[in-house]
């Protein structure tokens, strides 16, 4: 191979080299742009970047992840593939304006960007220019340093082929087999050395930057850029900046569609919803909910690489994920998730009410989509469906509710935080970031902490307090008993009681930490609790607040009267009274004793969309979901919990449209067999109303 030249001297610091447009008139977006799947259906548009080296079509696996409403389309630059005969361009500038250009004629869809490594500054500079004509929805930059910043990228042109196969071998994107091919090597340097001698001659401003909003996709793995390093681009948007982490490595964006389609789906309908979405004029303090999603996603995501080889890591059946979780937890702390109160009797109970309904299907209602949104205490959500509060979840696995939050935040769903989490609430509203988030609340005895705690969650952007009043004694957990294990005690789930001042001003100077676990033990709950202490709670807060445990019409009652303003009908997962009535089988008595208009929701025993179907049904205006997160965290941390979720949301959506639902108003009790058939027209009767 022929020496390359060297490399033209940068430009002074301070200018950014960029063009203003294309220098000889049009630009002919067949030479720009490759699209791999015909999307005529779509909704927005996601023009794709490569790498230094790369092409077009290193988008081809992420283009078909993609749902029908977004159409991906792929850059190629000059110089490679199908325009091999043109020369390479000099500078990152001349990349922007041609893609400029080549969008121009493509501006009847909102434009979503997304450039991977090298592509990412070709996409910035794209935003730069496009937004000088009119707007980008959204930028997404990959594994890449800020424009501002020195990439600290040599000069290639005194670097052997060798070293230069070294790194990418250490980079990762192009399979081994190919690095052995002689011809395909000598392609792939002879790119790489030109598109950095692009980079060299690039320069950005310090204060450069674009108004659409940006995120920042930046992989666990990746050899190349670090957190601090990534964090640098919120310099450059001025509408804000979101970072998200991917598993895997620097091609994780290319190589992973099956985790970064769905990603970049959600981000892409949710600025649609709120591109289009007018705020409903009864309610104006109310976000809008986000789009509802073509209902079968998962499915079809699942199945396209089921043709590549590829299968899901964890189990779709989510009543499969319990024995899944045993073999891979510790077994103390599979026995604390897992357990349930003396025989069993009371879990079991759960499940077979939920076996016991039926649900009926109804045929041709024409629910392509499916809106799952809810109104809960003003707020709009969109799912019916919270995250329980599931103490001590490091057990599971070492990121906790941290990682839990961050999947809660990726899957739309809220989170409900355990007072006897394994991080502190300030750290998990840090992951969550602006998703929902509620407050759960076991009232310490020492009354102080109790006043401290609320306080802190209401600083910490938590928007309602679930008070749990079933567990102010310790239910029979023979499981939890026989491995003589506690993780409180041992000193996992009472970081929120370590990490409060009023607890801390409790201990005496010098305290260790074995007497902070004691002094955690003596007032973390209070058996002594009457309907008079949720009437103090209710005057320490104007925070929404729920009564969870409830199984008794009357407890409800006495629960609205001392200040609720809603209930969860529960039995603790089955992990306090052994032989208690199952949930399900309370939940029509206390919705009639409450009556329409007070939130209900319910816990224990739900796995699947059609048991969140017939919770509905029953009375409940949403549920909590619980143990199966948890062994999905066990089996695979954030991504884990992602993927219970998704699968749980997708069996939902499936679930309301095989019964005829197209909203979450058109379900109730004539969706089960043996109940009142449908007479109200052609979506089932309206005696439920807005679900709140």
């Amino acid at each position: 191979m022929t020496n390359t030249p060297t490399a033209a001297p940068a430009p002074p610091a301070g200018r950014a080299t960029r063009s203003t447009g294309p220098a000889n008139g049009p630009v002919d977006p067949s030479r720009w742009i490759r699209t791999y799947h015909d999307r005529p259906s779509a909704t927005a548009r996601l023009v794709c970047f490569p790498h230094a080296g790369g092409a077009a079509n290193a988008f081809v696996a992420l283009s078909a992840a993609l749902p029908e409403d977004i159409e991906l389309l792929a850059v190629q630059y000059p110089g490679r593939q199908d325009r091999r005969a043109e020369p390479c361009a000099e500078e990152i500038g001349e990349l922007a304006a041609g893609v400029a250009g080549a969008l121009a004629s493509r501006s009847d869809l909102p434009v979503f960007l997304l450039g991977h490594s090298m592509g990412a500054l070709v996409a910035f500079e794209t935003a730069r220019l496009l937004e000088e004509r009119g707007t980008v929805a959204r930028l997404f930059v990959s594994a890449a340093r800020p424009p501002a910043q020195d990439w600290e990228e040599p000069d290639l042109t005194g670097v052997d082929d060798e070293e230069l196969v070294a790194g990418l071998r250490r980079l990762g994107g192009i399979p081994e087999p190919l690095l052995r091919d002689p011809e395909i090597v000598g392609e792939v340097l002879r790119l790489l050395r030109a598109d950095h001698r692009a980079l060299l001659r690039y320069r950005c401003a310090d204060g450069a930057a674009v108004a659409a909003p940006l995120t920042v996709l930046l992989a666990a793995s990746d050899p190349k850029n670090s957190l601090e390093q990534m964090a640098d681009w919120a310099r450059h948007g001025r509408n804000g900046h979101t970072l998200v982490t991917l598993s895997g490595g620097h091609f994780s964006l290319v190589e992973r569609p099956g985790e970064t389609g769905p990603l970049l789906t959600h981000c892409v309908r949710e600025d649609l919803a709120r591109l289009t979405a007018a705020p409903p004029a009864a309610e104006p303090q109310t976000p809008a909910a986000p789009a509802a999603e073509p209902l079968a996603d998962l499915v079809r995501e699942i199945l396209l690489g089921g043709l590549e080889g590829r299968t899901p890591a964890l189990p779709t059946d989510l009543t499969a994920l319990e024995e899944a979780a045993r073999a891979v937890m510790s077994p103390e702390g599979f026995a604390y998730v897992a357990g349930t109160a003396g025989s069993g009797a009371t879990g079991r109970a759960n499940r077979a009410a939920f076996e016991r309904h039926r649900l009926v299907p109804r045929m041709l209602r024409g629910t392509r989509r499916t809106d799952t949104s809810v109104t809960l205490f003003g707020q709009r959500l969109p799912v019916p469906v919270l995250l329980a509060p599931l103490a001590a979840q490091q057990v599971a696995h070492p990121e906790g509710e941290s990682a839990t939050a961050r999947a809660a935040a990726a899957a739309g769903v809220p989170l409900v935080l355990s007072t006897f989490a394994s991080r502190t609430l300030e750290e998990v509203a840090e992951q969550a970031g602006d998703h929902p988030r509620w407050f759960q609340l076991y009232l310490p005895s020492d009354r102080a902490v109790g006043e401290s705690l609320v306080r802190r969650a209401e600083a910490a952007g938590y928007t309602a307090i679930v008070v749990t009043v079933d567990a102010t004694h310790l239910g029979f957990r023979p499981a939890e008993l026989d491995s003589g294990y506690s993780p409180f005690l041992r000193g996992t789930g009472i970081a929120n009681f370590t990490g409060d001042p009023a607890f801390l001003a409790g201990l005496p100077a010098g305290a260790d930490a074995t007497a902070a676990v004691l002094r955690w033990a003596q007032i973390s709950t209070d058996p002594t609790l009457t309907w008079a202490d949720l009437a103090w709670l209710r005057g320490l807060t104007r925070l929404p607040l729920l009564v969870k445990g409830i199984l008794h019409p009357d407890d409800a009652r006495l629960a609205l009267e001392h200040g609720a303003d809603g209930v969860v009908v529960s039995t603790h997962g089955g992990r306090q009274l052994d032989g208690s009535v199952s949930a399900l089988d309370a939940l029509p008595a206390v919705r009639a004793a409450v009556g329409p208009d007070v939130p209900v929701l319910m816990d224990s025993g739900i796995r699947t969309g059609s048991d969140v179907v017939k919770a509905l049904a029953l009375g409940a205006d949403a549920v909590l979901y619980g143990r199966p997160y948890v062994y999905g965290l066990g089996l695979g941390g954030r991504g884990g919990v992602e993927h219970v979720l998704r699968c749980l949301l997708t069996d939902l959506g499936l679930a309301l449209a095989l019964t005829g639902c197209a909203r979450l108003a058109d379900v109730g009790p004539h969706l089960l067999a043996g109940t009142t058939s449908d007479t109200s027209g052609p979506h089932g009767p309206a005696e439920n109303g807005d679900r709140r």
